[in-house]
């Protein structure tokens, strides 16, 4: 079993600490990239309807559509470590801004459906490498503020999640066309390319990994308690987020609730991630454990999936934002990779690992929910088994958020 142990203190630093300028760009990369990681897709939905009637994409490959990140996210997600280790991981972030650009630029070309889901692969490939090394590039950066830099870019990752829902369906009407508001990503994808190949030069600063060894060599994190622990607790709030994401507007209406209450009453559930996201990873950040931080924020998702059980209508606004909070799982889960992994090297291997097992337990939640609501004709089920998988995540979470670190 690999050695998880409480860290020792730290042995000198090789190299000397990035300078000022490169501290700025390596920040201003990291929030760059983060606004990148959703508009991809939280953009599609708003005008899945358009782009089906102009491509004649049938109803199943819409579900493929709506079912590609987090599979993408899984799969592509397990070859970023060897990609990081071969290239360096800011020249990999740089492939998947790139990537990213050009799938979201491309895909509103497509002659049909097949190719536009092709083009949206591109850029979750792109994505899902992002996701992956952004936690590593902090170690090695910010290796003292971890927990401030990650809730910095989660921040700006919920920013660009929301403001990519709320605003593709006005760029197309003001243009005229789907396409435009679907594609006017790319812009923003773009934009962040030169930050990142200024900081795919900058290696002087850095000092080399502690560990040299190749992958082959180290200790497999499958047979890491911690490492399965911050697996399964990713995997789950995930799920939860996706449920969240795809149901709680319809858990809403369902309850008489307009549309129109139902939609901003999601948009609470996402906007609170964006200040409470910095917020939390700050705090975690500053703790040796972030077991109690994890315990909270289930505590807070029980009380909301209680209280839209028994009585969606009586307090919605109270439900969503208890989910709202419960939802800076994220935040605190990519905090805790960065910190559970004593070197860069090792938090990649960690990122790959979490993040990509992570999505693969996260798959079958959303579907599950969608076959209990259509069979059982209620939301009871749902929520119930949504309570039920919060105690194997708090489980998780506790044991994620000891004072140990992966070697």
């Amino acid at each position: 079993m690999p050695e998880e142990r409480a860290p020792a203190p730290s042995p000198p630093r090789v190299a000397a600490r990035p300078g000022v300028r490169a501290g700025w760009l390596a920040a201003l990369a990291l929030m760059l990239a983060a606004l990148n990681l959703r508009p991809a897709v939280t953009s599609v939905g708003p005008v899945l309807e358009e782009a089906r009637a102009a491509l004649g994409m049938s109803a199943t490959a819409a579900g493929l559509l709506t079912a590609m990140p987090a599979v993408c996210f899984a799969l592509v997600g397990f070859t970023a470590s060897r990609l990081a280790r071969r290239h360096g991981p800011d020249a990999v972030v740089l492939s998947g801004m790139g990537a990213i650009a050009a799938g979201i630029a491309l895909r509103p070309l497509a002659p049909d459906g097949t190719v536009f889901v092709a083009l949206s692969a591109v850029a979750l490939a792109g994505i899902a490498v992002t996701n992956v090394l952004l936690p590593a590039v902090v170690k090695q950066r910010f290796p003292d503020r971890v927990g401030a830099v990650t809730g910095g870019y989660a921040m700006a990752l919920n920013i660009g999640a929301s403001t990519a829902a709320a605003t593709t369906v006005p760029l197309a009407h003001r243009f005229g066309d789907w396409r435009i508001g679907l594609g006017a990503w790319a812009l923003v994808a773009a934009v962040a390319v030169p930050a990142w190949i200024g900081l795919a030069r900058d290696r002087v600063a850095l000092a080399p990994s502690a560990d040299p060894a190749p992958d082959a060599e180290r200790p497999s994190l499958a047979r890491s308690p911690t490492a399965w622990a911050l697996a399964v607790y990713f995997g789950l709030q995930a799920t939860a987020a996706y449920i969240v994401i795809g149901w709680l507007p319809q858990i809403y209406r369902d309850a008489g609730l307009s549309a129109e209450t139902a939609g901003l009453l999601f948009a609470v559930t996402s906007v609170l991630g964006i200040p409470l996201s910095f917020a939390l990873a700050l705090v975690a950040g500053r703790l040796r454990r972030q077991g109690g931080v994890a315990v909270a924020l289930g505590l807070f998702g029980l009380a909301g999936y209680a209280g839209l059980a028994t009585a969606p209508a009586a307090a919605p606004w109270l439900w969503a934002c208890l989910l709202g909070v419960a939802n800076c799982s994220f935040p605190l889960a990519l905090t805790m990779i960065g910190m559970r992994g004593r070197d860069g090297a090792t938090v990649t291997r960690l990122s790959a690992f979490a993040q990509s097992t992570g999505y693969l337990i996260s798959i079958p939640g959303p579907v599950l929910v969608g076959a209990l609501y259509e069979h059982g004709g209620g939301w009871e089920a749902p929520l119930v088994l949504m309570a039920v998988l919060m105690v194997p995540q708090l489980a998780a979470g506790l044991l994620a958020g000891r004072d140990r670190q992966v070697g």
